[in-house]
């Protein structure tokens, strides 16, 4: 497979980002609780930010390897355009050939060994300024099925509040939880690795949606697809369950059974906060981490529209481009915050097609609220276009497709616990097509050739 992200650890990317021009380095020493994320905040969706100097710590920060489509297609050397399609054949390409990651005894990730395990030595920051404390965003959680031992791979958000204790949310339908709750149905606590700051391919892998990757699968062959070659783990010191070998940190806990603590709140992708509330509770029994880590945060918003969009666009596009013909690319748009709103661009052979994408792709993407879609003629990342196609070629008593009472995303307000209603809207051009959607088109010319003063 073409593309592939190779060896490239945390540090190695950042330098590769770096000599091309997408890294900025902030000197200037930032207070962990909410400077950080705000400073972020205001340099959010341009290059990727490096923080030297975190108030109280010795290890740098790092945030904003996902926050646009460029970074991350200077990463894997090709064009931003390419990216869903090169997710969605490392996922073709591990269903089809998979390879499988292996276990390593001397990691990176287990230069420094903490027994004793103190997570207020790492620069974990408070992002907004209701946040119930300094929050893992976007460190990947490995656990086993209790039943299998099949491996899963996911990101959930975890709030230090003590040396050597978290609590984190599970979400209803993810994999984690259905482990969790099958173990502590035996009186079992789950088994898990926190590894923070691990290369795109693992990310990308642990964030794939249940169509790619289904509760039997090791997300983690993802990953090696991604790679281009077998991803390494790390065997643990005090649990089953692997790490991530080549991360910057990893932490070694157990998820309890019977027992939930106060976790939240928590600014989340919705740009609403997530509500306080009893949750579950991880218990820490070892720490390691590189001699000179670089520990990695993610801020709710682009970060999370791109990289879970773009692992949410090629899971549709593959699921939707096979059920209907004519299906050219998927956009999950940042207005939809990555998760609520899908724009399909194709070009329907025939009357009624467009409706059966609709309700394809929301089959493909529980979390989707909207669905719209649009002839090739649109561009699907102009908010623009999107808009003067609805305003000119969607009929409301023609073209609307309304599912009621279907199961959502939980984080969403304007859902009912995650419980529904979702909506399609048809805006192609109505078949057969008529010359009066026939678009206006100028001469295209090379403003090169012109002596032009502004």
């Amino acid at each position: 497979m073409k593309n592939t992200l190779g060896n490239l650890d945390l540090q190695a990317c950042l330098s590769k980002l770096e000599n091309a021009g997408r890294l900025t380095r902030i000197q200037s020493e930032v207070d962990p609780v909410h400077e950080l994320a705000g400073l972020a905040q205001k340099l959010e969706g341009g290059q990727v930010v490096y923080f030297e100097k975190v108030k109280g710590n010795s290890y740098p920060v790092v945030t904003g390897m996902f926050w646009n489509r460029e970074n991350l297609a200077t990463l894997f050397d090709c064009d931003a355009e390419q990216l869903p399609f090169i997710l969605s054949d490392a996922v073709s390409s591990w269903q089809e050939n998979p390879i499988v990651p292996i276990v390593i005894d001397e990691a990176p990730v287990q230069e420094i060994v903490q027994t004793t395990p103190n997570l207020y030595a790492l620069p974990v920051p408070t992002h907004a300024l209701e946040d119930g404390g300094p929050y893992f965003s976007c460190s990947v959680v490995l656990a086993k099925d209790p039943d299998t031992g099949v491996r899963n791979a996911s990101v959930h958000r975890c709030m230090v509040v003590g040396p050597d204790r978290l609590t984190m949310l599970m979400d209803v339908g993810r994999h984690l939880r259905d482990y969790y709750e099958r173990a502590e149905a035996k009186g079992q606590p789950l088994e898990i690795t926190i590894s923070n700051g691990v290369d795109p391919s693992v990310y990308f892998a642990s964030v794939s949606p249940g169509s790619a990757a289904p509760l039997d699968k090791d997300e983690l062959g993802i990953a090696c697809a991604l790679r281009g070659g077998p991803l390494e783990l790390s065997r643990s010191l005090t649990v089953g369950v692997e790490g991530i070998a080549n991360a910057q940190f990893c932490i070694e806990g157990e998820i309890l059974p019977y027992l939930r603590e106060s976790e939240g709140k928590f600014g989340e992708v919705t740009g609403y906060y997530a509500t306080k509330d009893d949750r579950w509770v991880v218990n820490i029994k070892a720490i390691t981490h590189r001699k000179k880590p670089i520990f990695h945060t993610l801020i709710p918003g682009k970060e999370v529209f791109n990289s879970v969009g773009l692992t949410g666009e090629a899971s549709i596009f593959r699921i939707v481009s096979r059920q209907v013909p004519g299906v050219k690319a998927v956009y999950l748009s940042h207005g939809g915050c990555g998760f609520y709103h899908a724009i399909v661009q194709m070009e329907p052979k025939y009357p009624g097609m467009a409706k059966n994408a609709i309700m394809s792709t929301f089959a493909a993407f529980p979390p989707l609220q909207i669905v719209t879609v649009v002839n090739p003629d649109v561009d699907i990342f102009n908010a623009e276009e999107i808009q003067w196609a609805m305003a000119t070629r969607f009929k409301p008593d023609e073209d609307t497709v309304i599912l009621p009472k279907c199961f959502s995303h939980e984080l969403n307000p304007a859902t009912d616990q995650g419980y529904s209603a979702k909506i399609g809207f048809d805006c192609t051009v109505p078949l057969p097509k008529s010359p009066i959607y026939d678009r206006v088109k100028m001469l295209d010319v090379n403003l090169d050739n012109y002596s032009i003063k502004s």
